[in-house]
This record gives structure tokens, C-alpha cells and sequence, in this order.
């Protein structure tokens, strides 16, 4: 030990020595959306079990697989055919109402893919597709996974893909936590301007893209430094108390019908009966 260096007790407390707090945005914003379920997810071991796979989640599992697929072709060979090919292989009945139900849903998705490809350049390469990340943000290190980086004219694009049956917001784009993230931890892996984020709703073909600024990135960073800052208190308590923190409300409200762990939490039943598994295929469905 020298006399720069704190002695070893000493260095766990300090927080140049602390290990980062790794974590998705997806696990920020389960904590936002209601801390109970956060709990369930992410702290309880064994997890709670959770209902099956629900069909909007089978369809839209199965449209990133497609996707990223495609991109793996060669141009020449990015046809509606291999299209189709490829999510007949990927497909599952699991969440649907019977087989027929099911493969109505098949022959319309894929028809949805092959309409929102025919309205992009499917002759170019991305820079990324299924590209993991991280990026050191105050006391966190971000973790999480692109669908696709475009690289168009030196600028990279960063493109999520949405397969709601909803239509997006047009703020969706600008706001999202996730896709702000995406956009700093390219800049910073290839050292190249990378400002704007677009969402793109394959139902529909329609593409929502905000372009931000240095200032609008860092203030979607401060805020996840901020999430997880309530992250790493409440993570405490769990580790102090268990179940019995009272760290971990639950937030009833109509999302609880959708609710992975709805059988565990009474607050979330009572908001409401259980959506149906192929519910969410309907387009006025949360």
C-alpha cells in the first residue's frame, strides 16, 4: 500500500474502486413502469414464473429474427421468397387461438415484412445489426442491443423496429430513453457522428426519426444516471429486507392485464381480468 492508495477496507468504499452497476434500459424502465414488477423480474430468485408467451410477443420475436436474417443475405438473394422462407421457420403457434388463427397471422405478418422492405434500400450493408453495447454512464455501465446501424453518406442511423399493432407516437422517437442510449454508445464504439434514431413500424412501413443534439443526449443520460441512482438504493433494501421491502409498490393500472407476473401480485388482478393470449394482435389493445 502506498500512500496514494487507500488501504483495502477503505477502497471498497470508495467509488473509484466500486464495480459500475450494469444494467439494460429495459431494466430502467421496468423500475419506472411499476417497481413491484421490477422486483419480480429482475430481484426475486428463482424468478417467479411467468404466463406463456403471448402472441403479439411470438410475432414480434419472430420479426427481429426475420430481420436480422435478411441482412445476412446477399443482395441478390434479399427476395419476398427467402422472406417468406425464413419466417415460416421461425414461426410458432404459441399464444394463438388455434392453428387456423395462426396461420391467417402468419401469411399477414409475412406479407407486412415483405411491404415495409419493398419501401427501403435492401441493397445496403448495415454497420451493425443485433449489435451489442455498453457505455459508462455516472455510476452504470449501459448494456443493451441494436436491431440495426445504418451508415448513410458517414452518419450512422440508429433503427429500431416496432411490430405493435399500435401506431406510434410521433414523439416515440425523440423521448425514448433506449434509442438515446443506442445513439451514444455508437458514437463512442466508432467514433463517428451518430445523432439520429428512427423507429420503424413494420405493420405499417411508417418510419418516426428524431435527430438530437449533444445537449438532448446528455440530458437522456443524466436521466438514466438518475434511474439508476434509485436503482442501486432500492436494490440495497431488496438485499437488506427480501420481499418484505416496501421499496416495491405495485402500480395498478390497465398494463396489468399484460403482466408477465400478474398470478404473484393480487393489486394487479384486482385492475383487471387477464388479457387474453392472442389479445394483443388487436389493434386497440394496449
Amino acid at each position: 500500500m502506498t500512500a496514494e492508495q487507500p488501504a483495502l477496507h477503505q477502497q471498497f468504499d470508495d467509488p473509484i474502486y466500486r464495480r459500475p452497476y450494469r444494467a439494460s434500459p429495459t431494466r430502467l424502465l421496468t423500475y419506472l413502469d411499476c417497481p413491484r414488477r421490477y422486483r419480480f423480474a429482475y430481484l426475486d430468485r428463482p424468478t417467479p414464473t411467468k404466463v406463456p408467451p403471448r402472441a403479439h410477443t411470438v410475432v414480434g420475436v419472430v420479426v427481429h429474427n426475420v430481420l436480422r436474417d435478411f441482412w445476412d443475405l446477399a443482395p441478390g438473394q434479399r427476395t419476398p421468397d427467402a422472406v417468406a422462407r425464413s419466417l415460416a421457420a421461425a414461426w410458432s403457434d404459441v399464444g394463438f387461438r388455434d392453428p387456423a388463427h395462426s396461420a391467417t397471422w402468419r401469411s399477414r405478418i409475412t406479407q407486412e415484412v415483405v411491404e415495409y422492405l419493398r419501401g427501403i434500400d435492401r441493397d445496403i450493408q448495415p454497420r451493425g445489426v443485433e449489435r451489442s453495447v455498453n457505455l459508462p454512464v455516472g455510476r452504470a455501465l449501459l448494456t443493451g442491443r441494436i436491431d440495426r446501424i445504418d451508415d448513410r453518406g458517414g452518419e450512422l442511423v440508429i433503427v429500431d423496429y416496432k411490430t405493435s399493432r399500435k401506431p406510434l407516437d410521433d414523439s416515440a422517437a425523440r423521448v425514448s430513453l433506449p434509442l438515446a442510449f443506442y445513439a451514444a454508445a455508437v458514437s463512442r464504439l466508432f467514433r463517428a457522428r451518430c445523432v439520429t434514431v428512427e423507429l420503424h413500424h413494420v405493420p405499417t412501413g411508417e418510419v418516426i426519426a428524431h435527430e438530437h443534439t449533444d445537449e438532448s443526449l446528455d440530458r437522456k443520460l443524466a436521466e438514466a444516471d438518475s434511474i439508476v441512482a434509485d436503482l442501486i438504493d432500492v436494490d440495497q433494501s431488496y438485499e437488506q429486507q427480501g420481499a418484505a421491502s416496501t421499496a416495491f409498490p405495485p402500480r395498478p393500472g390497465p398494463l396489468c392485464r399484460w403482466c408477465d407476473f400478474r398470478e404473484h401480485c393480487p393489486e394487479g388482478q384486482a385492475a383487471g381480468p387477464a388479457a387474453l393470449p392472442w389479445e394483443g394482435l388487436e389493434p386497440t389493445s394496449a
